[in-house]
C-alpha cells in the first residue's frame, strides 16, 4: 500500500484528536538518595540531539528517531514484522530496537533490566504482573522511571482528557510521591466489570429439569444443586452429574463469597475501613455453606487436586452444572450459538448479605506504559503512545491497517464500512490478527473500548454477554477495593507478612471446605489467632493509611 494512502486513512482516523506539543526539554524529578544509572555514549549522544515535536497530525517527528523498547511477545510473530508496528513506523517517523521475551519470561527480563542499568528507552504492557504498584514506587523513587504527570496535558492530550473525566484514574495512578510513574489500560467495555470470568450455567439442564428461573438465594441455589446431582440432568440415563466443579476454587470463591457479604479476596473497603475478608465471620459462613456442598457430592471431589484441563475435559463430557470460565463455551466446548443457551450466574443473598452484590473491576489495569531515565526522547514518546487512547487508535491497533485483516467495502473509504479481507480464512482470523498487532493477549497501554464490529453488525453472542452483564453484575455491582499505592516501607511489611498469610489461608479453605478440619469455635478461634500472629491485623492498619491517602488525593 502506498505511504500516502496509508498517510491520509490514519490522518482521517485521527480526525477528533486535539494533539498539542512543543519543543522543550523535560525535567525529571529525581527523588531517590542511590546513585544515578550512567547512560552509555550512544544516548548521551542521543539526548544532545533535539528534535522537534510536531503540534498535531502524522508524523510526529521529522526526523526519525529510533527507540529502545521491552515488551512481552505475543507467540503468533516478531514485533518488526507486524504491519501495525511498520506501518506506525512510517506514519510517525519513530522507529524501535525491539526486545520481546515471551510473556512467561518478561517479569524476570524487565527484574534483570532495573537490576543491571541496562534499560530500554521505554516499557510496553509491562502489567500488573510485571511493572506492579511496587516496582512503580521502588524504580521511580530512585529515578530510573521518569514521571509522566506534568508532561500529560500537553503530550497526551486523549490520556489527559480521561484524567478529566474520571479522576479515580489519576487517584489510581498516583504513587505516595505524588508522581505517575506510569499510564494504564483503561477498559470501556461490556466486560470491564468482570473481575474474572464469570461463573455459568448448564442451560440444557436447566432445560432438561423445566427450571424456569435461576436462584437468588443461597438455599435455592443448593436445591437446584440437589436437582442436578439426582435427576439425571444430562440424560444419558447414568448418576456421573457434577453440579459444581472448579479447580482448587479459584474461579468460583470470587463469584460466591458476595452472598456472605465479602467482595473479593483479601482486602475490601467495608464502610470505609480496610478489612481482610479471611479474618471475618463472614468468610466462615461461607466456608460452611461450601463444606456442605462438598460433603453432600454438590461440589467436585476433586476441586483441590484437578488441572484446568481435567475440568475442561468434564465439562466438554457435559458432566457439568456450573462453573467458572470467560465464556461458558471454553468449558463445554460448544459453539458460540449454543453457548447462548448457558445464562450467567447471579447474585445469591443469604442471612449474611440480604441485598444482591457482585465485585466489580475498576477498570484500570496499571504499569501497561513506562518511560525511563535512558529516554532521550520523552515528549515524542508520549505524543506516539496516546494516539492509543482514543477510540480511534484503539480500533487501529486491535484491526491494523487496511489491507490485511480488513478492507472498505463497495462504498470505499467515504462510505466508512469495513469487511473482512476475503483471503483471509473465517477460523484463523483471531490467530492471524496475532501476527499483525501487538494487542493479542497482553495489557496494551490504551483506551479499550467496544469496537464497531468489522462487517458492520454485533453478534448475537455479544449482544447476550452485555444484556447477562448488565443484569447479574453491573446493577448489583460494587468495587472491591480501590488501586492504592504503599509506600516502600510499608510494602516491604507487606511483602514480609503476605507470603505466610496467603499460603496459611488457602490451606486452610481447602482443609475447612474438605472436612479435613472440623469448623467450629474452638477452631475457628485457633485460625483467626494465626492469622493475627501472621500480621493480619497490621496489614489491615498499612491498607488503611492507603485508603485514607486515596480519598485524601479525590478532595
Amino acid at each position: 500500500m502506498e505511504l500516502k494512502k496509508i498517510k491520509k486513512m490514519s490522518l482521517l482516523l485521527i480526525s477528533a484528536m486535539a494533539l498539542v506539543a512543543c519543543n522543550s526539554e523535560t525535567e525529571v524529578d529525581d527523588t531517590s538518595s542511590s546513585e544515578p544509572v550512567e547512560q552509555s555514549e550512544t544516548t548521551q549522544e542521543a539526548a544532545e540531539t533535539e528534535v522537534a515535536v510536531n503540534k498535531e497530525g502524522f508524523p510526529i517527528v521529522d526526523q526519525q528517531i529510533t527507540l529502545d523498547i521491552l515488551a512481552p511477545g505475543v507467540g503468533q510473530a516478531e514485533w518488526e514484522d507486524m504491519p501495525v508496528m511498520q506501518n506506525y513506523t512510517e506514519l510517525t517517523n519513530i522507529a524501535f530496537n525491539y526486545t520481546t521475551p515471551p510473556q512467561s519470561d518478561f517479569a524476570t527480563r524487565l527484574n534483570l533490566a532495573f537490576a543491571s542499568g541496562e534499560l530500554p528507552d521505554l516499557i510496553y504492557a509491562g502489567g500488573p504482573n510485571s511493572l506492579n504498584a511496587a516496582g512503580e514506587v521502588d524504580y521511580g523513587s530512585q529515578g530510573l522511571l521518569i514521571p509522566l504527570e506534568n508532561m500529560l496535558e500537553e503530550y497526551a492530550p486523549n490520556f489527559y482528557q480521561l484524567l478529566e473525566e474520571n479522576p479515580a484514574i489519576r487517584q489510581s495512578i498516583t504513587t505516595t510521591d505524588g508522581h505517575i510513574y506510569a499510564l494504564p489500560n483503561v477498559v470501556q467495555s461490556d466486560t470491564a466489570s468482570w473481575i474474572m470470568g464469570p461463573v455459568w450455567y448448564n442451560g440444557e439442564w436447566l432445560d432438561n429439569l423445566d427450571v424456569e428461573a435461576i436462584p437468588e438465594t443461597v438455599d435455592e441455589f443448593y436445591e437446584l444443586m440437589i436437582r442436578f446431582r439426582d435427576e439425571d440432568p444430562n440424560d444419558n440415563g447414568q448418576q456421573d452429574e457434577i453440579p459444581i466443579s472448579d479447580v482448587s476454587m479459584n474461579g468460583l470463591r470470587g463469584w460466591f463469597m458476595p452472598a456472605f457479604g465479602i467482595k473479593g479476596w483479601g482486602i475490601e473497603e467495608h464502610d470505609g475501613q480496610a478489612r481482610y475478608t479471611f479474618a471475618t465471620d463472614n468468610f466462615r459462613a461461607y466456608l460452611e455453606y461450601m463444606n456442605k456442598l462438598y460433603q453432600e457430592g454438590l461440589l467436585d471431589r476433586e476441586t483441590f487436586s484437578q488441572s484446568g484441563e481435567q475440568k475442561q475435559a468434564k465439562g466438554q463430557n457435559n458432566q457439568i452444572g456450573v462453573f467458572q470460565d470467560w465464556f461458558s463455551y471454553f468449558t463445554t466446548g460448544q459453539s458460540e450459538e449454543e453457548a447462548l443457551n448457558n445464562p450467567m450466574f447471579g447474585p445469591l443473598t443469604s442471612e449474611w448479605q440480604q441485598e444482591p452484590v457482585m465485585p466489580m473491576d475498576p477498570g484500570i489495569k496499571r504499569g501497561s506504559f513506562a518511560i525511563t531515565k535512558e529516554n532521550p526522547y520523552p515528549e515524542a514518546t508520549l505524543r506516539w503512545v496516546d494516539y492509543f487512547y482514543s477510540p480511534e487508535g484503539y480500533e487501529y491497533i486491535s484491526y491494523g491497517p487496511e489491507g490485511y485483516l480488513w478492507e472498505w467495502d463497495e462504498g470505499g473509504e467515504e462510505a466508512g464500512n469495513k469487511v473482512y479481507n476475503e483471503e483471509v480464512d473465517e477460523e484463523n482470523r483471531e490467530q492471524y490478527r496475532g501476527t499483525l498487532t501487538p494487542a493479542y493477549g497482553i495489557t496494551i497501554p490504551a483506551l479499550t473500548v467496544e469496537l464497531d464490529p468489522i462487517g458492520g453488525s454485533r453478534s448475537e453472542f455479544t449482544d447476550f454477554i452485555k444484556e447477562e452483564t448488565d443484569e447479574k453484575i453491573v446493577q448489583h455491582g460494587e468495587h472491591i477495593f480501590p488501586l492504592v499505592y504503599l509506600t516502600a516501607q510499608e510494602q516491604e511489611e507487606v511483602n514480609t507478612i503476605k507470603v505466610d498469610l496467603e499460603t496459611y489461608i488457602v490451606e486452610s479453605e481447602a482443609a475447612f471446605i474438605t472436612g479435613n478440619r472440623e469448623i467450629n469455635d474452638g477452631t475457628w478461634a485457633e485460625y483467626i489467632e494465626t492469622l493475627e500472629k501472621i500480621g493480619v491485623r497490621r496489614i489491615e492498619e498499612i491498607h488503611q493509611a492507603a485508603y485514607d491517602r486515596w480519598v485524601e488525593a479525590g478532595e
